[in-house]
């Protein structure tokens, strides 16, 4: 069978019942698909057969290979950005169709689809309009790498980390078929995934119920709390835009010239958290990592792999950007002493609004 026999909800997050016993379905995998290609009924019966978490992680597989050729030819190395607010939608809808497909009960995962759509839709829309879907558009941060390594070894680092290799492990196997421990970055857009499989063994032996309309309303808060970091930081890009260009305060602008000539955003959630945007981001997958706890009455279970990559992902990527802000900015270094990175600082004094007279005093 392709989905586990589970008979109680702990048994659902079980990984040597659920995951384990699937993962040889792998091997054969890609010569079933190319036998099946010709026709319609026959690439169905495919899919149903197969574990659907073992079909979304062969998708990641078929997809970073691509993703270093095209970036290598472009020399862009933005590729993966390009389906980041994409992907993670892509599987947990394929979880839900699967559900359907399947007969098994789907109201948690219609409300979960729902939900990652809308996620999808301000990451997308988020990623559009600061021109990332513009042909040659790039992470300036690919740029600055590209200056201190040298072509032979970012090619390796585009390998390794870019294209492929996000220090995720995923599904260990014993199959001397199989490479045993890959790792790739945009599998960490499954892995994040991963609870939702969890949710969906659940379907059959726990009903839904009140808590899983507050889990879903968490993500939906934490989504909206992103959206809202993401225009007050529209609105003041566009107003310094606006005033390196004219030497004027933009009329009716919320923003004074002091505040412009400073070069980065400090009001309303950004007066909280440095990065209010990345903290609801992260927020949005570990909610969905703890309701597959709550759902199946653990404490920890093998889908935290995902979460904590991704934990590891921003901190490592907000460190390096960081990095760049402070040289550039020189209020930036008073800035992180007064306001939290992620989570709002109780010490640093940065409650509110930032103040350049008591940045100055600090100096």
């Amino acid at each position: 069978m392709a989905l586990p026999m589970v008979k109680s909800a702990v048994a659902c997050a079980d990984f040597s019942g659920t995951v384990q016993p699937y993962i040889s379905q792998l091997n054969d995998l890609p010569q079933q698909i190319f036998q099946s290609a010709t026709s319609l009924q026959a690439l169905k019966e495919l899919y149903l057969n197969t574990n659907p978490l073992v079909s979304a992680f062969a998708l990641s597989l078929f997809l970073a290979p691509i993703f270093l050729v095209v970036s290598e030819i472009n020399k862009n190395y933005s590729q993966v950005d390009r389906a980041w607010s994409l992907l993670p939608t892509v599987y947990n809808l394929h979880y839900t169709v699967y559900g359907h497909a399947k007969g098994v009960p789907t109201q948690r995962l219609n409300s979960l689809a729902i939900i990652s759509a809308i996620w999808s839709a301000r990451l997308t829309f988020n990623y559009w309009r600061k021109g990332g879907y513009t042909v040659g558009s790039e992470d300036y941060r690919w740029e600055i790498l590209r200056k201190h390594i040298n072509p032979p070894l970012f090619f390796i680092f585009n390998v390794t980390f870019i294209s492929l290799a996000q220090s995720v492990q995923t599904l260990p196997t014993h199959s001397s078929r199989l490479v045993p421990r890959l790792k790739f970055r945009q599998v960490l857009l499954f892995t994040i995934t991963t609870p939702t499989y969890i949710l969906l063994l659940t379907s059959p032996v726990v009903k839904p119920d009140m808590t899983d309309m507050i889990f879903g309303q968490f993500m939906l808060i934490a989504i909206f709390l992103a959206f809202t970091a993401d225009q007050q930081q529209w609105d003041y890009q566009k107003a310094k835009k606006s005033y390196q260009s004219t030497a004027k305060v933009p009329l009716g602008s919320q923003f004074s010239a002091r505040d412009l000539d400073r070069g980065f955003l400090t009001h309303g959630l950004w007066s909280f958290s440095r990065h209010p945007n990345f903290l609801a981001e992260q927020s949005v997958w570990i909610i969905l990592y703890l309701w597959s706890c709550w759902t199946t009455h653990t404490y920890l279970n093998w889908s935290a792999a995902g979460a904590a990559a991704y934990l590891v992902l921003f901190q490592a990527s907000t460190w390096f950007t960081e990095l760049v802000t402070a040289k550039k900015y020189p209020d930036y270094k008073i800035y992180q002493r007064r306001v939290g990175m992620f989570v709002p600082s109780l010490v640093g004094g940065g409650i509110g609004d930032f103040n350049d007279e008591g940045g100055k005093k600090e100096k």
